[in-house]
């Protein structure tokens, strides 16, 4: 029997919302994305907005809307509520934003974060933030955990970075995902569960990469134990 035809009004909400984790946009920047005509991006980030999914900000540009947060809680919630202390413990004891990240398919998604308290400025890693599994430092604490048949196709040059990375028990970047940005990651391996990384991002700190990722190996060992594996 073949298989039903995917509904193309469903795939572009979704792809609607997954634009818009990356930031807010106009209706046109919307249409542009998804290649429609305007009065088609319209009508879908109308019904996004009946359902609290999308809302307008001050600018009247579309962003991700209050009930997104909600669905958001309830994925892998028993892993964000391990992780939660532990991001912000690290987060406030290197005054740096802490993430939790985890493989969704050849991305990397954020599925939560905290950025450190008493601080004059922080960088924000905004939960379903997405990149490729290919980039930053998460993707390659991601990667180590992977068998060969598993990853997508790489260069040489990164599956030396990730061996390095696994050797040493953590992956470092610098201006890959986002510009001038340092990210430093330590996989987080759960029995049953995608990979998942924990990590820190910042422009710059005083504290040696070695001593961040030490913290973020013990946070990781806590939450791993905490979820029987």
């Amino acid at each position: 029997m073949p298989a039903a035809p995917a509904s193309q009004t469903l795939s572009r909400g979704i792809r609607i919302l997954e634009i818009l984790a990356d930031g807010p946009l106009s209706i046109d920047e919307v249409a542009a994305r998804l290649d429609v005509h305007r009065s088609i991006a319209y009508r879908l980030l109308r019904t996004l907005e009946d359902h609290r999914l999308v809302a307008r900000n001050a600018s009247g540009l579309a962003a991700l809307g209050p009930r997104m947060a909600a669905l958001a809680a309830g994925v892998a919630h028993d892993l964000q509520a391990e992780a939660l202390p532990e991001l912000t413990a690290v987060a406030n004891e290197f005054a740096l934003t802490a993430f939790l990240a985890v493989l969704d398919g050849d991305e990397v998604i954020t599925l939560t974060s905290v950025e450190p308290r008493h601080t004059v400025a922080n960088v924000a890693q905004r939960p379903g933030t997405r990149h490729p599994v290919t980039a930053g430092a998460p993707g390659k604490a991601i990667l180590s955990q992977l068998a060969d048949a598993e990853w997508p196709d790489v260069s040489a040059a990164l599956r030396a970075e990730v061996a390095e990375a696994r050797a040493r028990g953590y992956a470092t970047s610098h201006d890959e995902v986002i510009p001038n940005l340092h990210s430093i990651a330590v996989p987080l391996s759960l029995r049953g569960r995608r990979p998942a990384a924990l990590a820190v991002v910042h422009v710059a700190s005083q504290h040696p990469d070695a001593e961040i990722a030490t913290r973020l190996q013990e946070s990781a060992t806590a939450i791993r134990e905490a979820l029987g594996g």
